[in-house]
């Protein structure tokens, strides 16, 4: 992750950047930048000079991959948050999305219908995830960590007393009420 990151903010800038920058901009321990810098300059993607840090002709290829998922993300989460939520949001999801969810998410950013509440998804009915609506960036994290996320497909198998259970990817997750209301989908069939 925190090579992704390196990678994308020098794409954002997009002109050769000092190492200290890079510390201050990703907040993580140093020595973790430190190792990431090298695994990146030796995997080519990078060259390190005289504490400058630029992208080679390869690096510029992944870090266009990577801002580009990280734009998909913030411009689909700007419909419902602000532009800083949005890049929270974006920043935190692009490191678990494949490029299909990405494509999912194109998709549904055209789409004029709304998900509606997990609480109120008809039970064994496929849908796609359209939206998880918390403000607590560790909530969300902790939701994305799970595999609940936009474009991600699910299934409510399940309401217990508290809450529902999901079918997401190959296991099962139970959500309590508070959050699955929290977290929106459609029908695989409306898409």
């Amino acid at each position: 992750m925190v090579k992704e990151d390196i990678l994308r903010l020098l794409s954002e800038i997009s002109e050769r950047i000092k190492v200290e920058t890079i510390k201050d901009e990703i907040k993580v321990a140093h020595p973790f930048i430190s190792k990431a810098l090298e695994e990146l300059e030796r995997d080519g993607l990078i060259n390190i000079q005289e504490k400058f840090i630029s992208l080679t002709e390869l690096g510029q290829e992944k870090a266009k991959t990577i801002l580009e998922k990280h734009l998909v993300l913030e411009d689909y989460f700007k419909k419902t948050k602000s532009t800083i939520d949005a890049h929270i949001a974006a920043h935190i999801l692009e490191h678990y999305v494949s490029r299909k969810v990405i494509d999912i998410i194109k998709k549904l950013s055209t789409l004029k219908k709304e998900g509606v509440p997990l609480t109120k998804f008809k039970l064994n009915k496929e849908g796609l995830i359209t939206e998880i609506n918390v403000s607590d960036y560790k909530l969300f994290e902790r939701a994305v960590s799970m595999g609940l996320f936009p474009g991600e497909k699910i299934r409510v198998i399940s309401e217990i007393s508290h809450g529902i259970v999901l079918k997401v990817t190959n296991k099962k997750i139970a959500l309590d009420r508070s959050v699955a209301e929290r977290i929106k989908a459609l029908e695989y069939e409306e898409i």
